[in-house]
This record gives C-alpha cells, sequence and structure tokens, in this order.
C-alpha cells in the first residue's frame, strides 16, 4: 500500500479541545505537542526488540542472555478524539512466502485521567484512582493484550529534555511478557518504567524492568531488565495485508473492547487468569473467533455473542491484594 492510501486511512478528523475549565496558549500548544507525538507512532515499521537482563539482586541467579528479535507492524489509529487516541498494532510475518497478520498489543491514551486500570498482582487488575493534583496536563497509557484483555496501565507526562520529547510513566506492576512466563522463572511479575519517544525515522519504546517474585512469603527483586524496542518508518512489506485483516475484523474486535470496558467498570477492575503459553485464558477463543470472522466460517454477530460470554465467564470483580515490594 502506498504511504499516501495508508495515511488517508489513519487520518481522523479532530474536535476542538475540550478541556476542563480554562487553558491558556502555553498549555494548549503543549496539549497539541502531546497529541502529535502520540499520533505519530501510527504508520508502517520495521521492529526490533532488544532485551538484557544486567543487574542481578538475588544470589545465585543467573541472568539470560541478551534477546534480540523483530518484525514488521502497522500501527493503526482507532479511535482519535481530543482527550482520547487509541493504536492497534498488527503485526505482519511471512508464512510460506504469503503475509500473515496477528493482532499484536493496543494502547490507549487518555488525557487528565480520573483513574488508570493498573496491574495488581497474579490475575487481577484494578481501577486505580489518579490523584487531582497530578492529572492536570498529564496523559495515561494503558496497554492491552492480543485479545484486548488488559495487560497494564500507568499514568506520566510529556515533556522535553536537551530538545528531545518524551513521555515517562511512574512505576508500575507489569504481568509477565510471553517470553519470560514460558520458562518458570523465579520471577512473577515485573515493576517497571516505561518511556515513549519520537525519533526522525519513527519512535522508541524504553523499558526499565525490576524483575519481582516471592521469597520466603515476600516480594523481592530477582534481577534487573533494560529493554528498547525500535521502530522504524518502513514500508517494504506488505502492508495492506494489515489493513484488509482489520476491516475485515475491526466490529468484531469493537464489540469485544466493549465488553471488556463493561467488565472493567462492573467490577471496578476484574480478576482474569493468565496463562503463560497463552496469557489471558481468554486469548485462544476470541483471537480463533476473529480467523473465523475473517474467512467468513462464523458470521460476524454470532461470534460477538461468543466473545461476550467468553469474557463474562472468564472475569471476576477485582480484588484488594498487597504488591509493594520490601
Amino acid at each position: 500500500m502506498k504511504p499516501l492510501a495508508l495515511a488517508l486511512l489513519l487520518a481522523v478528523p479532530l474536535a476542538p479541545v475540550a478541556a476542563h475549565g480554562p487553558i491558556t496558549a502555553v498549555e494548549q500548544a503543549k496539549f497539541e505537542a502531546d497529541r502529535a507525538a502520540i499520533l505519530a507512532m501510527a504508520g508502517t515499521f520495521r521492529v526490533r526488540f532488544d532485551f538484557q537482563e544486567s543487574t542481578v539482586w538475588k544470589p545465585g541467579y543467573t541472568p539470560l542472555e541478551r534477546k534480540i528479535s523483530g518484525g514488521h507492524e502497522t500501527v493503526l489509529v482507532v479511535e482519535d478524539s481530543p482527550r482520547r487516541i487509541v493504536l492497534q498494532h498488527l503485526l505482519v510475518v511471512e508464512d510460506g512466502g504469503r503475509p500473515m497478520v496477528i493482532k499484536h498489543w493496543r494502547q490507549d491514551w487518555t488525557y487528565e485521567p480520573e483513574t488508570v486500570l493498573t496491574y495488581a498482582g497474579p490475575d487481577t487488575w484494578v481501577l486505580t484512582p489518579v490523584p487531582e493534583r497530578m492529572r492536570k496536563g498529564r496523559w495515561s497509557q494503558t496497554v492491552w493484550q492480543t485479545d484486548d484483555s488488559p495487560r497494564y496501565g500507568a499514568w506520566g507526562e510529556w515533556e522535553t529534555q536537551a530538545g528531545l520529547p518524551r513521555w515517562r510513566s511512574g512505576w508500575t506492576l507489569r504481568p509477565l511478557a510471553r517470553r519470560d512466563a514460558i520458562r518458570s522463572p523465579a520471577y512473577d511479575r515485573y515493576q517497571a518504567i516505561n518511556r515513549h519517544q519520537p525519533t526522525p525515522t519513527g519512535w522508541i519504546h524504553w523499558q526499565d524492568n525490576t524483575k519481582l517474585g516471592m521469597v520466603d512469603g515476600r516480594l523481592v527483586p530477582i534481577v534487573q531488565e533494560y529493554g528498547l524496542n525500535s521502530y522504524e518508518r518502513f514500508a517494504g512489506y506488505d502492508t495492506g495485508a494489515a489493513i484488509r485483516y482489520w476491516e475485515g475484523t475491526k466490529g468484531y474486535w469493537a464489540a469485544v473492547r466493549a465488553a471488556w470496558d463493561e467488565a472493567i467498570a462492573k467490577g471496578r477492575g476484574l480478576r482474569l487468569k493468565e496463562e503463560p503459553d497463552a496469557g489471558a485464558v481468554t486469548g485462544p477463543t476470541l483471537m480463533r473467533l476473529a480467523e473465523e470472522v475473517l474467512a467468513g466460517r462464523t458470521p460476524e454477530a454470532k461470534a460477538i455473542a461468543e466473545a461476550r460470554r467468553v469474557i463474562a465467564e472468564a472475569t471476576g470483580p477485582a480484588a484488594p491484594v498487597a504488591v509493594a515490594a520490601r
């Protein structure tokens, strides 16, 4: 697909800014710059994922070897209102010489949020209030798994340092990534800081991950990990495959997102079983239903009804848990 055609697909008309209370010209300019930095993460990219365990905090632990992987991703703007932006990542890989699209992660950005859905320990996510004094001018980022079940959320501020813009989260808990979960590791969650930053050729996602585990009934640090995900603008793959997938499944996925939102609102968060191979237990079924809709094997309405049933049966209200590292 030509870059211009993709840009037209990604473009969404903007509504006037609807800030809470008066807004100065300086605040308006920063708000627009923040939005531009977030929207700049949309497009077509060559992606490189680079992770390295470094500092050992628990004696006797041996750090993993550096892991580098990559691929191609198309990032689409699913929603764009002045105070909320939703970006959907679609991974495009080769399968027998033909492109195959895998629905990847999703990131939602909300301006001056009142609450953020945060990970609270194994199988649990809670709606966490953002202190009123910390909302002004800040954005939350909520990250969702391939089946639109929750992964982690945090709030932070876009700022410019040394002439470069970046968004930095506070410390936030995250569930294990699949690369770690399948190894039966000594840790069962991360406490992390995330940074997103535009570059001249795309953008980067920095991760500072402290890997935590339970030892003698206490949550303690095991090892530090540093990650750098680099997104370089690139259109030298079948970018149209991602568009075709999304056009064929976007109605189904919109209904799935709505079902998750309902479950989260009802339980002020939720409990949902995680599995090493699949992330959330809902993953295999919800992803399979999308493929059946795309192939025309299952009517969209029937797939949506089944997805809603699966989500309802797999989730329960959130329960408070102790998560602080000591």
